[in-house]
C-alpha cells in the first residue's frame, strides 16, 4: 500500500500497475480472494507511453489469475495481450524492476496457466521450449517451473514422466534458501500417490517422506 501510494504521488502508472498487481497475488495467496479485481485495476492503470515489457508483466499477472479462478477464455485473451506486448518493438527501455521479463518469461507464465486450468496440450510446449534454455545455476526458477511441467505430464496421462520430471525439482530444491520449490515438489508427490504401485513413483514417495 505504500508503494502504491508513491506511485500515485509520482504519478508513475508503470509502478502504480506492479504495485496493485502485488496486492492481487496477496490476495490469492494469503486473503482468500482471487485477485481478479487488484490485477485487472492494475492493467488499467497503464497510460498510453508505457514501455511494452511493462504490459506484458502486467497482462501475464492478470492471466495468472484468471486461471487460478478458473477462467479459461479469460486467461487466454490476456495470454495473448502478453504475447503480442512482449514482441512489440520500443526504443525506449523498460523500468529496471522489470529487467528480468523476456519472451521466456511470458512462455513460462503462458504454460503455467495452461497447467494450472489442466489443459496439458497447451501447457507442455511452452513450458519445455523455455526450460530447454534454462541451466542449472537459476535452480530456483528452474525447481518451480518444472514442476508445473510435472503436473501437466500428470494431467496427459504421462505418470513415469511426470514423475521423473518432479524427481528432478526435488533434485533442484535441494539446499535452496526459498522453501517454495520443495513445497511445490511436494504437492506433485502427494497428487502421485494413486500410482504408488508403480516403483518410480513408489520410490519418489520415499524419497519425499525425508
Amino acid at each position: 500500500m505504500t508503494a502504491l501510494a508513491a506511485s500515485r504521488a509520482a504519478e508513475d502508472t508503470a509502478l502504480e500497475g506492479n504495485s496493485l498487481a502485488f496486492l492481487a497475488y496477496l490476495e490469492w495467496t494469503v486473503g482468500g480472494g482471487s485477485g481478479i479485481r487488484f490485477a485487472t485495476a492494475a492493467y488499467e492503470a497503464l497510460g498510453s507511453g508505457t514501455a511494452p515489457v511493462v504490459r506484458a508483466l502486467l497482462a501475464d499477472r492478470l492471466a495468472w489469475q484468471h486461471a487460478t479462478a478458473g477462467n479459461d477464455r479469460e486467461a487466454d485473451y490476456v495470454l495473448g495481450v502478453a504475447e503480442e506486448a512482449i514482441h512489440e518493438h520500443s526504443d525506449e527501455p523498460g523500468p529496471d524492476w522489470a529487467y528480468w521479463v523476456d519472451p521466456d518469461e511470458i512462455a513460462i507464465m503462458t504454460g503455467r496457466c495452461w497447467a494450472e486450468l489442466h489443459r496439458p496440450l497447451r501447457a507442455i510446449p511452452p513450458l519445455e521450449g523455455a526450460l530447454a534454455r534454462y541451466d542449472d545455476t537459476r535452480a530456483r526458477d528452474k525447481a518451480l517451473y518444472l514442476s508445473w511441467l510435472a503436473a501437466a505430464y500428470l494431467d496427459a496421462g504421462e505418470v513415469e514422466h511426470s514423475t521423473a520430471i518432479t524427481a528432478r525439482v526435488f533434485d533442484l530444491s535441494e539446499g535452496l534458501a526459498s522453501i517454495r520449490p520443495m513445497a511445490r515438489a511436494r504437492l506433485m508427490a502427494k497428487r502421485l500417490e494413486p500410482h504408488r504401485s508403480l516403483a518410480p513413483v513408489g520410490a519418489l514417495l520415499e524419497r519425499a517422506k525425508g
